[in-house]
């Protein structure tokens, strides 16, 4: 159990160091030449809230409050959801413009598992919605949605289902626990997925920046995340708390595994 432990984070590692650099295009980060121009080769990684706006038309959120506008896609067909989160490929094309934080060329555009917390369901938790174990590559606030890079082991012949719950809404609300049902799939080899959940029904928090505690049955047993909370999610910006995954240049991996919902 440790060497498979071992394995996944390694994995984990991997993919991290593709997608957990801050999320802000700041002076640091910006793809921009010295002579304020944009380089076509750039090309740059990020999870986004999809904001539509009418028809087939959005626009991109990232966990740092940065607007993306395509103004040119590689995806013409895409059809835009609300509440939903999203992988992105993009090259960035101009500064601010007409209220947007930059005009993109949309290279990719993957949808995430996204959803809300599952209802409680008491005694019929654990087989409804599963003690299956995962491995955390990568879990953080961002948008107001609670995100998750995990590994599970699957064998191909069934989907599994992924959920966050609130286990004691009314003593503890702060508390969640996420949770795997492999629904009888075999063990066979590591899949990869992400998931984003929407916290917009936990309690308002007024202001006051606090604790969020996620609970994961990992291979090694349970294990508590604590990350910070804010209902206002600007409150987060200034810190980084809660934009943990955000961009990465010149990467290319898009690839996770579909087996989930």
């Amino acid at each position: 159990m440790k060497r498979l432990k071992n394995f996944l984070f390694g994995l984990a590692a991997m993919a991290m160091a593709v997608v957990a650099l801050p999320s802000c295009l700041d002076s640091d980060n910006d793809p921009a030449s010295a002579d304020g121009s944009y380089s076509l080769d750039n090309v740059w990684l990020a999870i986004a809230t999809v904001v539509p706006q009418g028809g087939d038309v959005f626009y991109l959120r990232l966990d740092d409050g940065t607007t993306l506008w395509p103004a040119a896609t590689n995806y013409p067909d895409y059809r835009p959801q609300a509440d939903q989160r999203a992988f992105v490929s993009f090259t960035i094309l101009s500064d601010s413009l007409q209220g947007f934080s930059h005009y993109i060329k949309l290279n990719g555009i993957h949808d995430i598992l996204t959803k809300p917390i599952a209802p409680d369901l008491g005694a019929r938790n654990d087989s409804i919605y599963g003690t299956d174990p995962v491995a955390v590559g990568d879990l953080w606030v961002g948008d107001g949605y609670l995100n998750l890079y995990f590994a599970v082991k699957q064998g191909g012949q069934q989907t599994h289902f992924i959920n966050l719950i609130q286990p004691d809404a009314a003593g503890d609300p702060y508390t969640l626990e996420f949770r795997h049902h492999a629904m009888g799939d075999p063990a066979l080899a590591t899949g990869w997925g992400r998931a984003a959940f929407n916290l917009s029904s936990l309690p308002d928090t007024g202001g006051e920046t606090v604790d969020l505690r996620v609970l994961v049955r990992t291979f090694d047993g349970n294990y508590a995340y604590t990350l910070k909370y804010n209902t206002d999610k600007t409150a987060l910006y200034a810190t980084g708390d809660g934009a943990d995954s955000g961009l990465a240049s010149n990467a290319n991996d898009f690839g996770t595994s579909n087996s989930f919902e």
